[in-house]
């Protein structure tokens, strides 16, 4: 089943994500950790062939070899999910990205909170920990997200994957006339955002997404070509959403 999550943001604008899966969440760790061994091997052979004079007890090199990559995996998190905003090339991958359940993109110091834990929860328990917590708590949460006081969503949501064809009983050119025929600009990701405002604006009617619903309005218009401002918004956008499909199903 799955899950979502509501982040009302400092805006107050309440927002639903899809929380990103045991599945994805793991493929994504899987290939973060590829990529930091693959670091790790290229760089140690370059240190064995640069200091390959430099006597070097076996001691030593195993200490090495078993402290780089940890080190190595502990600030390749911190780097991107700070530098790319809580992604890693395998969040990236898997289009999933980490964020803080106030609205608020993670800080440095969420970051590095998310990666001390990240050694309990993947590295030395096998990612036994993490699993089971993600897979059991209500917004997906493995020890670093809970004392970080984040979770990871999915970027692209699933529900982007259905077609506005799909909705059921609606009207037909045999018995409604489109109001704005120039509505066909829109593209159907247009359209199926314009149905989640309209969905949030009515199951929370507050000021925050009243605002959002008057600057939807305002940059659609010129798009459109209209030039009076419709008197009603909310109703204006039930209006482009119809036309849609039925000039388009």
């Amino acid at each position: 089943m799955q899950k979502s999550i509501e982040i009302t943001t400092t805006q107050n604008v309440t927002i639903e994500y899809d929380l990103a899966r045991l599945r994805e969440r793991g493929l994504a760790w899987l290939l973060d950790l590829v990529i930091v061994l693959l670091g790790y091997f290229i760089l140690r052979n370059l240190l064995r062939t640069i200091f390959r004079d430099v006597p070097v007890g076996d001691s030593g090199w195993a200490i090495f070899g078993i402290l780089l990559p940890v080190l190595g995996y502990f600030l390749y998190n911190i780097f991107f999910e700070i530098w790319n905003i809580g992604q890693t090339p395998g969040k990236m991958a898997m289009g999933i990205k980490v964020v803080r359940l106030d609205g608020k993109d993670p800080e440095w110091s969420d970051v590095v909170l998310r990666a001390v834990l990240h050694l309990v929860d993947s590295l030395f328990s096998f990612s036994v920990i993490g699993a089971v917590l993600i897979k059991t708590t209500d917004k997906s949460q493995r020890l670093g997200d809970m004392a970080a006081n984040t979770t990871v969503i999915k970027i692209q949501s699933s529900r982007f994957q259905f077609r506005l064809q799909d909705i059921l009983s609606i009207s037909t050119l045999e018995n409604y006339q489109p109001v704005y025929p120039q509505v066909r600009n829109l593209s159907e990701r247009d359209m199926i955002f314009i149905k989640m405002v309209l969905t949030r604006v009515q199951r929370y009617p507050n000021q925050a997404h009243e605002e959002v619903v008057e600057d939807l309005v305002s940059h659609l218009m010129p798009i459109l070509d209209i030039e009076k401002r419709p008197l009603n918004r909310v109703d204006f956008l039930k209006t482009l959403l119809r036309d849609y499909i039925v000039l388009t199903r």
